[in-house]
């Protein structure tokens, strides 16, 4: 005669119930389930999965401007920051760029003499532009010199055609 065996006791019984509930996949709810289909299907979603290293801010940040298209306008105010190393200090003291519309810069120097030397170093800058700031998309440069007074408004202004109809 065999004794009988002697009961299991109740935390055994316990582990072996919610093994059963929780370990067998056909056991559980259709939520689950599908969780689970969903995270076969796609590594990257699991927590600790490929792809889920953390990023440096700045890569965050490309990717951010990039996305809404903010990397031209970005480029191009870091041009205007940077203009005294695109051009060197000497020129950047009596030159400034003014906009940019299109692929064009517009630069206003102090005088038609810095108007000429940067129209002479036209070429470099836009090199230098190119290689340092390609998402600004600058193709061409203007530059003009100071602006002429004008004589048409103002205390010096004379009705009629001026000081032009003494000439001839």
């Amino acid at each position: 005669m065999t004794s009988p065996s002697p009961p299991e006791p109740e935390h055994v019984s316990v582990f072996r119930r919610l093994k059963a509930a929780i370990g067998d996949p056909s056991r559980r709810g259709r939520d689950a389930r599908r969780r689970a289909a969903a995270r076969a299907a796609d590594p990257a979603a699991q927590p600790f999965g490929s792809g889920r290293d953390p990023r440096g801010m700045s890569a965050i940040l490309d990717d951010l401007t990039q996305s809404l298209g903010w990397d031209s306008p970005l480029a191009r105010a870091q041009l205007v920051s940077e203009w005294a190393d695109l051009v060197g200090a000497d020129n950047a003291a009596h030159s400034q760029p003014v906009a940019v519309e299109g692929a064009e810069l517009f630069i206003r120097s102090d005088s038609s003499a810095w108007a000429q030397q940067l129209r002479g170093m036209r070429a470099a800058i836009l090199t230098r532009i190119a290689e340092r700031h390609p998402a600004a998309g600058i193709e061409t440069i203007r530059v003009t010199g100071p602006d002429a007074p004008t004589w048409k408004r103002g205390p010096r202004s004379v009705p009629g055609r001026g000081p032009r109809d003494t000439y001839g």
